[in-house]
């Protein structure tokens, strides 16, 4: 019966999952209905009300059908609902609370492990080198004494791991266009695309030439500390790896927002606004990057406190387009701390023709577009974004884990310390911008931990 309740359970949770991801278009639904509004409103001549009118039909159509679907995946788990609590009813009563916890952590481990299969997830747990590294954790946080310089390296099994899954903790990782490097490595980066040239059918083509510059990173620590409960030292090998491995990306994922952003560049990685916060070219850049530009008066810019509602809107899709995007894919992200996001929300709160009140921001900036990121170091009032792909992040292969059993004695944690390497660069700094609202100016004042 226990197999009969796990299928049940992960069958809810994938229909879970594809109900939140149906759920975030009802933002877009709420956008178009203002917009198709508006065009009512517009609408003057017979041809236009002949095409609004079919814009109307068109979106009444797919809302239906998206109400439909959502409607059918809500009824879907309302029922195997319904049977799970059957099946569970049918189980043999647990012997006691610790028993039921216990399988309450085995389901959780075989359903949650990174989004493996349980064969995919015994596969992985079973390789050596897994083993060796867990059982190697093992020994170490069972020491009697303090060990001097007692170390745990990462294979490469796991690092793939963690790469995979930073960016659940990382906001702007999946972003950012990330290059695996050893040592110091130089990126080439292609300046303005060339134009090509008009000719008769049969002439000879002309010849175009594209200029290359490049950039050199290296590869600076970060890291933080890794509290492991000792009695999870002593679980199951499931519930040990998934404590190292999710704690050393969520460390990694939070570094490297903070150091993307702004980042001093000195022993980490130059940030978005400290580039853009220079006003004159630093005496260690190389002669073989791209032409310094002075951005600071272009690229940052601040909004005045009396533009709100729609004048707000309108300063900002200003200020976005001088994010130039021509030498990216065409992804833009926006950051900002949830009470910038707040406010932004506020500002575009509007009547719907039912006349409830709705605002056109959900985790996508309107009109402009692109992704909105909640990073809360970022000052209150500050808006950075751009052309996420034009910001190169060097990730180095390779990390480690130290132990020392002293630090949280009382808490009967041991504690495990993980490091990893990156470096990184707007490497197109033109692609970003900083833009304060309310009358905030940005700044590339940001502190760091250790650095106070």
């Amino acid at each position: 019966m226990a197999l009969k309740t796990l299928l049940l359970r992960r069958s809810i949770d994938r229909k879970k999952r594809e109900l939140d991801t149906l759920r975030q278009k009802n933002a877009s639904f709420a956008t178009r209905e203002a917009e198709l509004e508006a065009a009512i409103a517009e609408a003057e001549t017979k041809e236009q009300e002949t095409a609004v009118n079919e814009a109307i039909e068109a979106f009444n159509g797919e809302k239906s059908a998206h109400e439909a679907t959502v409607q059918a995946l809500e009824d879907g788990i309302a029922a195997l609902e319904t049977d799970l609590a059957a099946a569970e009813a049918a189980e043999p009563a647990a012997p006691d609370a610790a028993h039921t916890e216990r399988s309450n952590n085995i389901v959780h481990e075989r359903t949650k492990f990174f989004n493996m299969t349980m064969q995919e997830r015994d596969a992985f747990i079973g390789r050596q080198s897994i083993k060796d590294l867990l059982q190697r954790v093992r020994e170490l946080g069972h020491q009697t004494r303090s060990v001097t310089g007692a170390e745990v390296t990462i294979p490469t099994d796991a690092l793939d791991l963690i790469r995979e899954n930073i960016g659940t903790y990382s906001k702007l990782y999946k972003h950012l266009r990330v290059r695996r490097v050893n040592g110091k490595a130089r990126q080439s980066v292609m300046g303005a695309v060339p134009e090509a040239v008009w000719t008769e059918a049969c002439a000879s083509l002309k010849e175009l030439t594209l200029d290359f510059s490049g950039v050199e990173v290296d590869g600076y620590k970060v890291g933080g500390y890794i509290a492991i409960c000792k009695a999870t030292l002593e679980d199951s090998d499931v519930a040990l790896a998934y404590e190292i491995l999710s704690a050393i990306a969520q460390g990694i994922g939070l570094g490297v927002d903070k150091a993307s952003a702004y980042g001093t560049g000195v022993k980490m990685p130059l940030g978005i606004v400290t580039r853009l916060a220079q006003t004159t070219k630093p005496e260690n850049y190389p002669a073989q990057a791209r032409e310094w530009v002075n951005l600071s008066a272009s690229n940052i810019i601040t909004i005045p406190a009396e533009k709100t509602g729609v004048a707000l809107f309108q300063e900002l899709i200003k200020a976005a387009g001088k994010a130039k995007g021509k030498h990216s894919r065409g992804a833009k992200f926006w950051a900002m701390n949830e009470t910038t996001k707040n406010t932004l929300i506020s500002e575009a709160l509007t009547f719907n023709a039912a006349g409830a009140i709705y605002s056109g921001i959900n985790d996508t900036m309107p009109v402009i577009g692109g992704a909105i990121e909640e990073l809360e170091f970022i000052p209150d009032n500050i808006i950075l974004g751009g052309y996420g792909d034009l910001y190169l992040l060097a990730e180095r292969a390779g990390a480690t884990l130290a132990r020392s059993d002293e630090c949280m004695f009382v808490e009967d944690n041991t504690v495990f310390k993980g490091t990893a390497r990156y470096d990184g660069q707007p490497v197109i700094a033109e692609g970003f911008v900083a833009i304060g609202i309310g009358g905030t100016t940005q700044t590339s004042e940001m502190t760091f931990a250790g650095m106070e």
